[in-house]
């Protein structure tokens, strides 16, 4: 990673993965942003931003968002990615073997 050094370097990375997951960060943003799929696991309080009760963001259409049900809960959200993540990675895609 001692190459990467901006956002165009962190784009490149991630306009090659098929998925990115992770919490509230720049990278979320800009694979959303990038029209990438990405899953982001929120806190049970998350930031504004992320609305309320919902999967989906009206930003990123490529966003699915794993939340907390409760404050410190994040046994939810990991087994919601982990069943999802078996589904994603057993449905072809193109350019995936």
């Amino acid at each position: 990673m001692d190459t990467v050094t901006d956002f165009a370097d962190t784009a490149a990375l991630v306009a090659n993965l098929d998925l990115v997951i992770g919490v509230d960060t720049s990278c979320i943003h800009l694979a959303g942003a990038l029209g990438r799929p990405v899953w982001m696991l929120s806190r049970h309080n998350g930031c504004w931003r992320w609305l309320e009760d919902r999967e989906d963001s009206p930003w990123y259409p490529s966003l699915r968002i794993f939340r907390q049900p409760q404050s410190g809960d994040w046994e939810t959200p990991v087994n919601g990615v982990a069943a999802r993540l078996a589904e994603f990675a057993a449905t072809p895609a193109p350019g995936r073997p």
